[in-house]
């Protein structure tokens, strides 16, 4: 069953109020003035101040449903899709309801993690939850910290995270409405494991049990993650648009996940992607994780870029390492 009968009714964001500048960056990492810009193309990003994770991703909630002109209540279950926790346990979708002031609503929540993809994985997996009929409305939620966990002394990575939060709507849509999804995928290759990591915090190296700081903090390989994706990426892409009986020329806009601006430059003449289709927020944003492709979609709405009948394709990378994509008719 390919063709699910999905509609996205509300899409919603939340940027920390605190904006830091490529200048500022520079100051940060102690590189020469320009050096951000140049290195990743963002040119500024939020950081949170005093904001949690699970009030980012109420306040995204609260723009998503009332763009789709929805009350919490009409929900029947909350999803929370992001690769940062704000704690081990409970879930952070958990932790969002109660942010929203509906800690006794009874609504389910829990959270499903892909790392970058994990917005992705859920909209797709619960998309069939929701063409069963075991649920009607669901509210995914991906809210992203990223500056906790730095590692200020792996300089090209930590230029190129930022905070904030999307949320979007999802429930049944008929026939003759046309909003569906027409393919996705996700292919993992754990050979690539290694690239992307924080290795710390789990069973295997436990917070109390280790004196090495750096295992707590973001350990990335951009280069050699790069050289996996992309030689991935084409034929993926190309299983992608067969399954969906379309062609690259036919998707209107193309929502990748905001990685690197380099890579996604390279990508995009590799997957005859054109500059047109492409919606690109790494300058003002930053790489916000798993809210980087709703945040996109968000953008793209907003912006007028999607409407009712587009055709989009959502596609990214994450640790693992995964690949993974979405056509679907907006």
């Amino acid at each position: 069953m390919h063709n699910r009968h999905i509609r996205i009714t509300g899409t919603g964001k939340y940027l920390p109020k605190k904006v830091v500048t490529a200048q500022e960056m520079d100051l940060l990492l102690g590189v020469p003035a320009g050096w951000v810009e140049k290195k990743t193309n963002v040119l500024r990003r939020h950081f949170v101040e005093d904001e949690s994770a699970s009030q980012m991703g109420a306040f995204a909630a609260v723009e998503a449903l009332k763009q789709a002109n929805l009350d919490f209540l009409d929900i029947d279950c909350l999803v929370c899709a992001s690769g940062t926790m704000e704690q081990p346990i409970p879930s952070t979708a958990s932790l969002i309801q109660r942010a929203l002031g509906q800690e006794k609503s009874g609504v389910p929540c829990f959270d499903i993690n892909a790392t970058c993809l994990s917005f992705l994985t859920a909209l797709d997996v619960m998309s069939y939850m929701v063409t069963s009929g075991r649920y009607h409305r669901i509210l995914l939620v991906s809210t992203e910290i990223a500056s906790i966990g730095l590692n200020w002394s792996n300089k090209e990575s930590a230029a190129l995270f930022g905070d904030g939060a999307a949320a979007v709507v999802i429930e049944a849509s008929s026939e003759q409405e046309g909003s569906r999804i027409l393919s996705s995928a996700m292919k993992t290759y754990s050979q690539g494991a290694h690239l992307s990591q924080i290795r710390g915090g789990g069973t295997r190296m436990p917070a109390l049990s280790t004196k090495e700081e750096a295992a707590f903090l973001f350990e990335m390989d951009g280069p050699e993650i790069y050289k996996m994706a992309s030689r991935l990426l084409p034929s993926f892409v190309a299983l992608l648009l067969q399954e969906a009986g379309c062609a690259m020329k036919d998707i209107q806009v193309v929502i990748p996940h905001q990685g690197s601006a380099m890579a996604m430059r390279l990508i995009r003449r590799k997957l005859r992607i054109s500059e047109e289709q492409l919606m690109f927020i790494t300058p003002t944003h930053g790489n916000t994780i798993a809210a980087s492709i709703p945040m996109g979609l968000h953008e793209a709405i907003r912006e007028g870029r999607i409407t009712r009948g587009s055709r989009l394709m959502l596609l990214g990378t994450s640790a693992g390492l995964s690949i993974g994509g979405m056509i679907l008719d907006y």
